[in-house]
Order: C-alpha cells, then structure tokens, then sequence
C-alpha cells in the first residue's frame, strides 16, 4: 500500500480522521439501536466536533449528550436542539442552562442529590422557567448516581416535581464495563445497566412520579446489550472513533480505530534500540489506560503511514514533544528500517484525551477522489 499523496503537507504531529471508518462505527450501534427497539443519543464529548455531529446526529438536530455547556452551546449555535448535558449540575451553572433554553434548546440537565435539586427548584420558581432533569442512577458502584432502591431518589423526584422542575426521567451509565473483557462479560454489565435504570423508573411510577425517559448507555455495553426491555434511549460515544482501550476488551478491532496521530521519525538510539519521533504527550496526551489491560500499548500502537499495524511496536515513553518507539517487551521481530524521516501513525490509548491535545481533525475523506478536509474542534467548559 502506497502512502495517501493527500497527508503529504501535513506537519507533525496532526490528529488524523479516516472518515470510512468512522461512518463504518457510527453505522454499527445505530444498527444495533434501532435493531433493540430504542432511540440512540450519541455522546459529542470525544468529538467536540460540529463537522462530526452531522454525520452522526439524525438530521444533525439530536438528540445528543454533551459533558460541557461549552459543549451544548457550540452545538446549539450549530442546530443541535435536544441535548442532554450529563454532568452532575453545579449550581453556578443554572443561569447557563436558563440562557441556553431560553434560546430555544431543548437542554436538560442530570442530579443525584436533593442539594442540586432544590437549587434547580429555586432557579426554576425565579425565573418561572421550569428546568428539565433526569436523576443519575448508579448500576454498579463507578462515581456518582442512587441505587434504585434508595429513599433519596423518590423525596429527589417529588422536589423536582413537585417545586416546579420538571421530572424528566433517570439515566445511568456502566462504566466499570470498561474493567471486564469480551462480549460476555459486556452484556452482563448492561443488563445490570438496564435492570438498575428500569427499577428505578418503576419506583418513581410506583410513587406517582412522572418518568418518560429511561436512559442509559457506555460504549461496551452499548454493543453488547441484548435486550433493553423498559429503556426509551442509548448512550455512547467513544465508538464513533475507537481507540486501544477499546480494543483490549473487545469491543473493537484495532483496525476499527478511526483516530491517530501523524508523526516523523527524528532520529534513533540504536544500542536502545530506540526510534525517536517528533509526537511526545503534549500530541497523544498522558493516557495509559492501557496499562492495566491484558497488553499494554504504552502511549499507542504505530503504523506506517498508510495505517498498517506493526504488531510489535509501540510508543513505550513520551517526554512533552518526543516519543520513543521500541519493540515491545518480549518481542523477537527485527525493528523495521525507520529512516529519518520516515511519517508513522500512532493509534491511540483513550480517543477523548488524544484528541483533546489538537485543534482540529484532518480528514481522510472516504471518496479517495476528494481533497482532505479539515474539521474543527473546540474545547473549554
């Protein structure tokens, strides 16, 4: 395979977007979704992207969750209308979120205690506004959220409901599905996800409180999920790119990883057996979330610069502007000839926080007859 002609003026380190592939993602769990019988409200927070949400948003309109205002309002001003703003609300927040709906986004925020919940009320009653809210439900024990069985959550719903917010529904999500492997593992995690939210749901009913939306959602039980009996909507949002978390426990191939980062070789330690590029953390970020998995990758898998896999090389260590790439522990393989140079591509660990380090995508677009693109990105809070 012959290096795309279309990278060629890139400098490096540049954040690189196979746009085949991310179609080939985002079309799998819209699939998936509406083969469950269930809305699906991607996640925009590993984008942060207007370019992406319209490939990936239903007629670009939403429903999506975000994690920042920041967020909501740079895909607002780009005709997203319903957003679900899944941060725990502080309540220096509200006016924020009062500004955004009365602009006309449909914006809903989520809580898990009777604090936030009374200064949603407050701000509500003030500005005779009512706030739309969705009470965090924890299925297994990861951060924030009420079991289902837990008082709080119906003396939570009746403030909300009953002091002028509106009880919008419960949402969950399962992130400890990020510690286990395999599609096993993965589909017992979201039917601990679903049988939680669903609960909980039942129990507000039970008590005469409205909940139209059951929602729930990570990308590892987003794909596993089996059955979704008693939930309205899906969440997930790393899955429109992939990365090596991913990979290791199984929800994805590493050839199914749409994002990388573009280096040069500069030059090599060779008694090392070290290879030295121009991408340090400041290009693909501090993440090793690889490290406790099964292999660990390191900083990233690297590729030539077509996106070819080295099964055996990696970027092992990273100052702020340079990388080391060695074999990988273990490995016999000869290192391949990485003259300086020589343009590689390095996969990912965490998609979120690599992509977080670059100002833009640059496009592979899927038609090879088209110029390459570049995609903004944003950031802030």
């Amino acid at each position: 395979m012959t290096a795309d002609p279309r990278l060629a003026d890139l400098t490096t380190p540049s954040l690189i977007l196979d746009e085949q592939k991310m179609m080939q993602n985002i079309a799998r769990l819209a699939d998936h979704a509406e083969a469950l019988g269930v809305s699906l409200r991607p996640h925009l927070k590993t984008a942060k992207s207007v370019d992406v949400a319209r490939r990936l948003l239903s007629e670009g309109v939403g429903p999506a969750t975000v994690s920042t205002l920041a967020e909501a309002e740079a895909f607002f001003a780009a005709g997203v209308r319903e957003i679900l703003y899944a941060v725990g609300i502080a309540p220096q927040k509200l006016p924020q979120v009062l500004s955004l709906r009365s602009a006309g986004c449909d914006l809903s925020i989520i809580l898990d205690n009777a604090a936030q919940a009374e200064a949603v009320v407050k701000v509500s009653q003030e500005a005779c506004k009512p706030i739309p809210v969705l009470i965090e439900i924890d299925s297994d024990g990861h951060r924030g959220g009420l079991r289902p069985d837990d008082p709080l959550l119906i003396n939570i719903g009746r403030i909300l409901h009953e002091g002028g917010a509106v009880l919008r529904g419960v949402m969950t999500h399962a992130g400890e599905s990020y510690t286990v492997a395999g599609k096993e593992a993965h589909a017992k995690f979201a039917e601990i996800e679903r049988a939680a939210a669903v609960d909980a749901a039942s129990a507000l009913r039970g008590a005469n409180l409205p909940c139209p939306v059951v929602s729930v959602g990570s990308t590892p039980t987003a794909h596993a999920a089996r059955d979704l009996s008693g939930v309205t909507e899906l969440r997930a949002g790393v899955y429109v790119f992939f990365d090596l978390v991913m990979a290791g426990i199984g929800v994805c191939l590493q050839e199914d990883i749409a994002l990388s980062v573009m280096t040069t070789v500069i030059g090599h330690q060779d008694k090392r057996g070290w290879v030295m590029v121009d991408a340090g953390w400041m290009a693909m970020s501090r993440d090793k979330g690889t490290a406790d998995q099964a292999v660990d990758q390191g900083y990233g898998v690297v590729c030539d610069e077509t996106g070819k896999i080295f099964p055996d090389l990696i970027l092992s260590a990273a100052n702020q502007e340079h990388g080391i790439i060695t074999r990988r522990s273990g490995s016999m393989t000869p290192m391949p000839d990485l003259p300086v140079g020589t343009r590689l591509r390095i996969l990912p660990n965490h998609a979120c926080a690599t992509a977080a380090q670059h100002s833009h995508f640059n496009v592979i677009p899927a038609d090879t007859a088209s110029a390459l693109m570049a995609w903004p990105r944003f950031g802030g809070w």
